[in-house]
């Protein structure tokens, strides 16, 4: 196939803008679904506040969605680009019509328990009377549409390492644009508040996901899908969980930090303090995007040199992903620091909001300029198929240091303890990275001249 041969023989820097660039720009529509609704639900006229702090109790919930999203699109896609490396084609087309089934299947389990279950949930994640009746109203619509967003995500992944990283990129876009025109229509030109602000969102996943499943049934995509692959083959669901497991866990660690971060906030900073958090994940969320960009379109590069043992050039995909990354976030950091009120006002213009959500920003985002290195580095691991490592590095930065430091900065610092957590935890998770990953690139080059010495032989 043209593309295989592509990935193993074309020079990495063409092929990071080929892949990366459509797959930034996906990432960044992805990131302007949960943006653009929390920027209309925090200026609809007398609860903008409040609305936003319902939204922001539900970050747990939706993370978990995200999770499981992750779980089979990573995993399939990573399977997908090592299978191809390696030559095994027919086991690559069999992972796409396994990785449809697990994600109805896991979208519909998600729905019911979420459904059933929302009141208790919401309360554990912050909710307080005054907040409860907006993060209901939202998330209840979010949860029916389970599982159209796993699908989504999940195609759109597959679509990207099938090779066609633009159609994927113009899939995000089309559905973004869907969910902004409806945020405006239902929100405001309907009235219905934060309820139009879900729907909007659940309307564009069934969009994106109806057109992943277009571009496989109508038999114009590189692997071919075929109706017998619906059906669940054991070992292609072990390996397609073992990958995934690590941006899966990542995900679900998050949701667990973002839990223990809510309680901490209504504690040390009350409703508003969630309300501030909502939007500095918001913020967080627009720098970081890019990065997790650019880890899609490195992706199937460094799965596909790596299975076919062309080292030298998976490394290189890696250190110019992070070499990008570190520029993107520095120029965040530089903006954050120096103009944090025209970005914060985007979401809501409340003063005292604004004034918890500036303060926190600047001391959360403090040290996004090295955390590329964290976040392109387990990519690396990830994608080479080592997973056991990968979910250790992923784990670090979101759940294994930063955890403990939500529980016991606030004691000293109060509020300010809450949003210094993050920072501390991006610092040591880098270092911690940065080693391993030393340690791996060096294991590498003896393989190699390991393996040559026996090709000469």
């Amino acid at each position: 196939m043209k593309n295989e041969q592509i990935l193993g023989t074309e020079s990495i820097g063409k092929l990071l803008l080929k892949y990366s660039v459509p797959a930034i720009i996906g990432m960044m529509v992805n990131a302007l679904y949960n943006v653009v609704d929390r920027i209309f639900i925090g200026n609809i006229p007398g609860v903008g506040p409040l609305a936003i702090t319902g939204v922001g109790v539900c970050l747990p919930i939706m993370t978990i969605m995200l999770a499981f999203a992750m779980l089979v699109g990573i995993g399939a896609t990573t399977n997908i680009s090592i299978k191809l490396g390696q030559g095994k084609k027919e086991d690559a087309e069999k992972i796409i019509g396994n990785s449809i089934t697990l994600s109805i299947i896991i979208g519909l389990l998600i729905s019911v328990f979420g459904i059933v279950f929302g009141d208790q949930i919401l309360r554990i994640f912050g909710a307080s009377s005054s907040t409860i009746g907006y993060a209901k109203s939202y998330i209840y619509i979010i949860l029916g549409g389970t599982i159209f967003n796993v699908l989504a995500y999940t195609l759109n992944n597959t679509i990207r390492g099938d090779g066609n990283p633009k159609l994927a990129a113009l899939i995000m876009i089309v559905g973004c644009m869907t969910n902004i025109v409806l945020d405006a229509v239902l929100i405001f030109g309907f009235k219905l508040g934060i309820q139009g602000a879900a729907i909007a969102t659940v309307t564009s996943q069934i969009v994106t996901a109806l057109w992943g499943l277009m571009y496989y049934a109508r038999g114009k995509s590189n692997l071919k899908f075929h109706k017998s692959s619906l059906k669940l083959d054991k070992h292609l669901v072990e390996i397609i969980f073992a990958i995934g497991s690590a941006p899966f866990a990542m995900q679900l660690a998050t949701s667990l930090v973002q839990v223990i971060s809510n309680n901490a906030l209504k504690i040390y900073g009350g409703d508003l303090a969630i309300g501030a958090m909502a939007t500095i994940s918001s913020i967080s969320m627009i720098f970081l995007m890019p990065i997790f960009g650019l880890n899609q379109g490195a992706q199937p590069i460094i799965g596909f040199n790596f299975g076919a043992r062309k080292y030298k050039r998976a490394n290189k995909a890696f250190k110019i992903s992070a070499l990008i990354s570190i520029v993107i976030l520095t120029a965040g950091w530089i903006l954050i620091q120096t103009i944090p009120d025209v970005i914060v006002g985007m979401f809501n213009k409340d003063p005292k909001l604004m004034e918890v959500s500036i303060n926190g920003a600047k001391i959360y985002l403090l040290m996004i300029p090295i955390i590329g290195i964290s976040i392109t580095g387990s990519n690396y691991i990830q994608s080479i198929g080592k997973a056991k490592i990968a979910m250790f590095l992923s784990l670090l930065r979101q759940f294994i240091l930063l955890m403990p430091m939500i529980m016991i900065l606030p004691k000293f610092f109060g509020l300010d303890g809450v949003w210094y957590a993050q920072p501390v935890a991006d610092f040591l998770a880098t270092a911690i990275t940065a080693f391993v990953l030393y340690r791996e690139l060096k294991a590498e080059k003896e393989d190699e001249k390991v393996h040559k010495q026996e090709a000469v032989i």
